[in-house]
């Protein structure tokens, strides 16, 4: 089993910064990928950053530049750097985790990010 645990999120006007971050907790052994995703009210859950296991990173095209996705593997974090944050990335964001061999997608609870102009 794996728990997911986001933090970091809060209120911050446009231009500002955050950093999230995501603890891994439980069997997280052979990870395969990663990620952050981020829900609008009203909207879909859409993916923001993944990094594979080899360290391979994407990005969502309006946050590339901006955003930075990284992992601590001895802490097992995954982290969100967000600069020049904008009102329309107000969300709350999720972590997801994948592993080999599993199926299942692991999420967190999620942290609320607001924006404000």
């Amino acid at each position: 089993q794996v728990q997911l645990v986001e933090s970091g999120g809060g209120s911050v006007q446009a231009g500002g910064s955050l950093r999230l971050s995501c603890v891994a907790h439980g069997s997280i052994l052979n990870i395969r990928s990663m990620g952050w995703y981020r829900q609008a009210p009203g909207k879909q859950r859409d993916l923001v950053a993944a990094i594979t296991s080899g360290g391979t990173t994407n990005y969502e095209e309006s946050v590339k530049g901006r955003f930075n996705i990284t992992r601590d593997n001895a802490k097992n974090t995954l982290y969100l750097q967000m600069n020049s944050l904008k009102s329309e990335d107000t969300a709350v964001y999720y972590c997801r985790l994948n592993r080999w061999g599993d199926t299942t997608t692991y999420w967190g609870e999620g942290t609320l990010v607001t924006v404000s102009s």
